[in-house]
């Protein structure tokens, strides 16, 4: 059976998630620690933010692959063709890689709520560390500087006008597709930052989005 190993803290991870949940693909989740290295290490392959294993063996770690031949590997339900045009996956692909550095900040603020980090103090801890090392801040600081990334991040994606046009269009391409896949896993993390209000469309998409496809982009987190 196709198997997902995957870190719930990873945004790509959930990108392939919601993908199968739509097809209606059944799969095995295998969530890991932080710390798993055997796993990657059974593998042979580098540490991912996800490996899924498909049932005749192929294997996949790139979440962009996977997103733009998921009806090659998993034929029926269609996410991409007659539907995705290269043009807007192009534009989506862009906006991803300019929003990155400051999606990466502000997604170091908020992963510690997965419990694959935060589930363990010794894990919380070696994270800190890490991302003190990666940002040259303490964790703590990024929190701190949330409103002001947030800002940021507003300036180039411009949350107001893409929720209005979600809240048109239902999709963003108007049904759904592998780019509803994309932009709903790396737009939910967003709203756990403490005090940062992302527009209400914005929320109703990610709620539209988690119904189509049968699939809670919560799942993993630490709940109280």
């Amino acid at each position: 059976m196709t198997t997902l190993h995957f870190f719930w803290s990873a945004p790509e991870a959930a990108r392939v998630r919601l993908a199968l949940s739509y097809k209606r693909i059944p799969f095995v989740q295998t969530p890991l620690r932080y710390d798993d290295d055997e796993t990657f290490f059974e593998f042979g392959i580098a540490r991912q933010p996800f490996i899924l294993k498909t049932d005749d063996g192929s294997l996949f770690v790139d979440s962009i692959t996977v997103l733009e031949r998921i009806d090659q590997i998993f034929p029926g339900k269609p996410l991409w063709e007659g539907i995705v045009e290269p043009q807007a996956w192009r534009a989506l692909l862009d906006w991803r890689r300019r929003a990155d550095p400051m999606l990466a900040r502000l997604y170091a603020a908020v992963l510690p709520g997965f419990s694959d980090i935060g589930g363990d103090p010794g894990t919380l801890a070696a994270y800190k560390r890490e991302v003190q090392n990666r940002f040259g801040l303490i964790l703590e600081d990024l929190v701190n500087d949330r409103y002001a990334g947030f800002a940021q991040l507003d300036r180039i994606t411009r949350f107001k006008e893409l929720g209005a046009h979600l809240a048109e269009r239902r999709f963003y391409l108007g049904r759904s597709s592998s780019a509803d896949m994309l932009l709903a896993a790396d737009l939910f993390p967003l709203q756990l930052l403490d005090g940062v209000g992302m527009p209400v469309d914005l929320m109703y998409y990610l709620e539209r989005v988690e119904r189509a496809c049968g699939c809670s982009l919560r799942d993993g987190l630490i709940t109280e």
